[in-house]
This record gives C-alpha cells, structure tokens and sequence, in this order.
C-alpha cells in the first residue's frame, strides 16, 4: 500500500520523578487447607497427559543454576519451553507465586528508546509480581488473566497460562515456566517475557525471568534476572472453576496449523505462503496467521532469543484495532439491543462535559465513529493525530484531563463532511455509549463490560483478551475506546470469524445489528462510509476501514471487491476478505504490508465472485 492508516503518535516521555512507591498485585485467592482431590475433578486440557519419560538433554536453567544464580544475560527462549520428553508433573502447585525483590533486581539492555523512558529506574525492572495459580495437570493456570493494575511507575501486568511437568535432572522437584507481558502505563505497548521455577508440596525455587520481545514501535529492550520467591501453598477460593473454564477454553480454540500447511491442505491452488508475513521487518514481526475454511494457520513468534516459548498465548497489543473491535462493536451491539438511532444520538445529550462547548452541536455518536465531527485543526492526513493536542490526549492520565483535550479541536465543517482522523473522536464516542447505556439499562452499566459478556464472552475470546485499560490507572476509569485491548493469535481469528463469516450471530442468535454491520464490512455498495485522506484513500465507518480492490492491484480481479479492515498503530493489520478468509499481522516498524496476501487468499477463493458490485 501506499499509505497506512493513520496512527497515534509514540508518548513523550512522562515525568515520573514523584511516582510513589511499588504496589504488589495481589491475584487475588482466599486460602483455606489444601484439598488434593478437588484438583483432580476438573476435566483434563486437552493433550494431556504428558507422555514424555523425562529424560531431557538439559544445558540452560539447569536445578542447580535455579538454586543459586547471577544471570548477565538472557538465555534461549527454547529453556523456558515444555520439552518433547517432558514426563507428567509429579507436584501440583496451588496458591501464590511472589517474586521478591524485583524492584532491584536484573539486567536491563535499552535497544530502542529515543523518548528516553529509562531514565527511570522502575522502566528497568520488573513491578511487584504476585500470582495466585492453580493447576490442571500439566498446565499452570493464574486464577486472573489480563491485564493488572499495579501501581508501579512505568508497568502494569499481565500473566498467562503456563506448563508444569518434570524432568530427571530436577531432583524430584517439578519444574514450572509461565508467560508474562509488561504492559505500558497509560498506554497499549505490550512486552512479552517468561519465567521458570522448580517446585514441590511446600518450596520453590528461585525464580529465572527474562523479556526479549515485544510489539512496541518506541521502547524496546531486553530485560532479565534470578530472584527469590514465596510459595504460599492452599486451596484456591474459585480455583476449581477456574481449572474446568481453562479446559474448556483450550478445547474452544480454533484448529490451529503451521503457515505453510496452507499449501498443502489446497494444493490445487498454487498459494505461496511465503507471501504471508511478507513485506514486514522480520525482527519487527511479532506474530501473523491467516484463517480459512475453519482453521487459523499460523507463523511463528520469533524473538530475539528464538522462538517464544507459548506463541499461542503471546499477548499482543489492540492499538486501534480496537476502534473496530471495541467501539465499532459495541455500537453495532447497542443496535441490536435498542435500534439504529444511537448512531444518531448527539453527544451534546450524552456527555456532560459538552456543556458550554458549542463546536460540539450537532455531532452524533455516529459522526464521532467515523471521525466525521468537523472539528479539527488541520484537514490533512495525520497532522492532527500527531499533533500537540492529540500528544496531550495520549498523555493524559486522568479522566477529567482526557476529556478536555478530546473536547478542544473547534468547528472548522459541517459535522458528516470531512473526515479527519482522531483517535480522541473514539473516546468521545465510547463515552457518549456508555452514557447512552447507562440510560437504558441502569447507572451500574458499563460499555466495555457488556461488550465482554454479550459478545467477546459468547465468541469464546480468552481472557487474556476481555479486558480494556482505562483513565487514571483503574480497573475503575473510563476505557480508552479507541486503544487499549489485547488479542492472542486464537482471539483475533474468533473475532474477525464472528464478523466476517457468522455474520455477528453466535449459535444462531443475532449479536449485531446486522445492517450495520453489512455497512461496516463494506458488504453493502450505497453505504462505502467516509472517503479518507492520504495519498490511496480509503473508506472509514463504525471504526472500520476499507479498501477497494480493482484489475490495477491484480489483473486476476476480474471485478473490483472491498475488503474491510481493522488497523493498528506501529503495523497492525487485520483484513477481513469476502471469501471467508483474514490475514492478520501484528508487527512494530511502521510497515502495513498485506495487499499480497490478498492475492494469495484470491487463489483460494475468488473475490469478485463474492462481492456485491461497487
């Protein structure tokens, strides 16, 4: 492509000279006395049990090397992965993991920094980290999963689920490794790490951790370190549930296969599977896939120490993806629920914060999603989104700050008639819904949590993924709209599946509005939506883009064909084509590269066939 959407701007650096002093996040777990028995009862995760004999050829993060160590490096990624002769844990770990002393502790080596975040000594090390887990066989599952609010000066936190088995060099012990991300304060960069432990009944080990990737266009690093750790063992309050939801989960995600298995299972087609991921610095690319015909084949996650170790549950960030997926969504949602005409609710009714501020008459929650408000500052392409007062907006930690940059471009057109591209308009049209309804269903309502449990819940999205960051810090703030999820490989091939080709209905129940969504993924001719700048423009409604495809892209397009899109900051893609298919890609060099992969999808299937004419 010739142009990229448009995309926020990388922070500034903030000033974190007053943070105060580390929060332990507490995953939260009442421990009574160990029940050995209720471990069992769960349903087993499918691929258990483990049927290696536990002879494993192990050089790196050895027992002894765990016992007592001062890393100065990192190691491979391979270390902190479940071997092919891993034989079924012998120990079963139920209660809290802490780290101690994580706010000194490490290495840290800057790759990539020119905001210069590490003069902040917190940016360096890890935040408290406290985990309550619980174990299904040979799979170690965080009673929380998503993102954690910690309080820390640069590094909120997620943790996901990992693996436990044993090995015979061990000495009897099991041995543990469990994938982590650092999640950016205030922002939607994610930094994806893992950690080993040896285990039995009543101790543990010390605790071996290191991060070598990311998906973060402005700060990138490599970070490491050995530290003590408690093992609190006791039955977990919720544990038992929470053992049945992650087999049940794991069973739910979709057929997963390598990459270059495409070719393979349609060899008459004559795709090159090197055309996927293609186009994207190789050590930008955090992950791809692509999902046809009922299955998500996938590439890798390379690091800069190898593959990482559970690419399956690599957090990966929203950035505005989420404008489709959260603020698009919830609209067509809200839709379905109440009809079409909260698209026209003006946000002069919905938003308090309006009083007084007339360049906002007339603006609709409709307006706002398809950055059509005619407020602005400069109409050409990206000025305004890079811009000093969208720099402050992305700043801004607290609410009430947030809201009066979003409020401060003036009228320059009338609201419908030009687009500009804001991620503030986001925000102002998530707020305007969710005050929309808390009219409806009651002031406890909350946007983001009925999108959770009315659509990505039902969908089978994880949850790592069913969480938004939010204002001033806070599980209790006002979510970000247009920026501030997370998907794993499964999550964002569910996600454009349910759009894309069960048409927003789950088991036979309609979600989405179904006119609106048609009109969202460019599969209705009179409704294209807005015409954005940039040197190849496009089209932008509901939070979605799209792009038209003719003969001048390909002379094997017979006939033009739209494909709508979801598109994040840094090299995000998520294209969602009229012959079932969707390439997605998360990368973090700028480079928004997938029009081959069109191509090779076209082999497959073709386009124009499928598609309503232009």
């Amino acid at each position: 492509m010739t142009s990229s959407p448009p995309t926020r701007r990388p922070r500034a650096m903030r000033c974190l000279a007053t943070a105060t002093a580390l929060l332990t996040v507490l995953l939260a777990g009442v421990f009574t006395a160990p029940s050995p028995a209720l471990a069992e009862s769960a349903a087993p995760v499918p691929g258990d049990p483990l049927t290696g004999n536990g002879a494993v050829p192990r050089t790196v993060l050895t027992a002894s090397q765990l016992s007592s160590a001062t890393p100065t490096d990192t190691v491979v990624d391979s270390a902190f992965a479940l071997p092919a002769e891993a034989a079924p844990p012998a120990h079963t770990f139920e209660g809290t993991l802490t780290l101690n002393g994580t706010a000194t502790a490490g290495g840290y080596r800057k790759l990539k920094d020119p905001n210069r975040y590490s003069r902040t000594e917190a940016t360096k090390h890890l935040p408290p980290f406290s985990a309550t887990l619980v174990q299904n066989g040979s799979h170690l599952i965080p009673t929380v999963r998503g993102l954690r609010y910690t309080g820390n000066a640069s590094w909120n936190l997620a943790v996901g689920a990992g693996r436990a088995w044993q090995e015979d060099g061990d000495g009897g012990r099991t041995r543990a490794a469990l994938p982590f991300a650092l999640v950016e304060r205030n922002a939607n960069c994610v930094h994806n790490g893992v950690l080993s432990f040896l285990f039995d009944a009543s101790s543990i080990s010390q605790v071996r951790y290191q991060i070598t990737a990311e998906t973060c266009a402005y700060h990138q690093f490599d970070m490491w370190g050995q530290v003590a750790a408690t093992y609190q063992p006791g039955t977990v309050a919720g544990g038992e549930a929470a053992r049945a939801a992650y087999a049940a989960e794991v069973a739910g995600r979709l057929p997963t296969k390598p990459i270059a298995q495409l070719a393979t299972d349609h060899p008459g087609a004559g795709v090159d599977t090197s055309k996927f991921g293609a186009g994207i610095t190789p050590t930008a690319l955090s992950t791809y896939g692509f999902y046809y015909d009922g299955v998500n084949y996938v590439g890798g996650c390379q690091t800069r120490r190898g593959q990482y170790p559970f690419c399956g549950q690599m957090l990966l960030p929203s950035y505005s993806t989420a404008k489709s997926a959260f603020a698009g969504t919830a609209l067509l949602r809200l839709a379905q629920r109440y009809g079409t005409g909260v698209a026209d609710q003006r946000l002069t009714d919905l938003i308090a914060e309006t009083a007084g501020k007339s360049a906002w008459s007339g603006v609709t929650v409709g307006h706002a999603l398809d950055m059509t408000t005619g407020n602005y500052t400069s109409a050409l392409y990206e000025t305004d989104e890079s811009g000093s007062t969208m720099t402050d907006f992305f700043l801004a930690e607290p609410y009430v700050t947030k809201m009066d940059k979003a409020l401060s471009f003036s009228r320059k057109a009338t609201p419908g008639s030009k687009w500009v591209y804001h991620s503030s308009d986001t925000f102002l049209a998530a707020r305007a819904m969710n005050n929309y309804l808390q009219n409806k269903a009651g002031s406890g309502a909350d946007l983001f949590h009925m999108l959770r449990d009315e659509v990505l819940t039902p969908i089978g999205i994880s949850p790592d993924a069913r969480v938004s960051s939010r204002t001033d810090n806070s599980a209790a703030g006002v979510p970000f709209g247009g920026y501030g999820m997370f998907w794993t490989k499964d999550d964002v091939a569910k996600f454009a599946k349910f759009l894309n080709n069960d048409a927003g209905a789950v088991a036979g129940t309609q979600v989405l509005h179904p006119g609106l969504l048609a009109d969202s993924m460019q599969q209705n001719p009179s409704e294209r939506g807005a015409t954005t700048t940039g040197s190849t423009p496009m089209r932008y409604q509901n939070g979605f883009w799209g792009r038209e495809f003719t003969a001048a892209d390909n002379p094997a397009y017979t006939q033009p064909f739209h494909v709508p899109f979801m598109s994040g900051y840094g090299g995000i893609t998520v294209a969602m084509m009229p012959n079932g298919s969707t390439y997605y890609y998360f990368s973090d060099n700028n480079e928004f590269s997938w029009i081959a992969a069109v191509s090779e999808s076209n082999k497959l299937a073709p386009m124009a066939s499928l598609q309503s004419p232009s």
